[in-house]
């Protein structure tokens, strides 16, 4: 069983800056491909980007132009999101994701594991 806990969300002005870490809980790491998703109130769950273990990006939503990078420290057992010039449509839970092979995919139906969700609230 894989538990996934996230850390570093809470309350920041816009344009401020914040970063998401998740940690892991398994054995081998190197064994799960890992995304960041975010969803706001009234929204579907949306993905930031996800990241196999081979170190292949997948991006998400276009609105977010490079404001967020997505890592991960294979031996840390550990996911990052580094969120950039925040704005207030950037208000929401965050959830780090994990599926068992190397792919990446946007649809969170294709993730098997899930964290219980930050909360990120942007101030205007």
């Amino acid at each position: 069983q894989v538990q996934l806990v996230e850390s570093g969300g809470g309350l920041v002005q816009a344009g401020g800056s914040l970063s998401l870490s998740c940690a892991a809980s398994v054995r081998t790491f190197s064994d799960y491909a890992s995304a960041w998703f975010r969803q706001a109130p009234g929204k579907e769950r949306e993905l930031i980007a996800a990241m196999s273990w081979r170190g292949g990006t997948t991006t998400g939503t276009s609105s977010l132009n490079g404001r967020f990078t997505i890592a991960r420290d294979t031996n840390k057992k550990a996911l990052f999101l580094q969120m950039n010039n925040l704005r207030p449509e950037d208000t929401a839970v965050y959830y780090c994701a994990a599926r068992v092979d190397d792919s990446t995919y946007p649809a969170p139906g294709r993730y098997d594991y899930w964290g219980q969700g930050t909360q990120v609230t942007v101030s205007s």
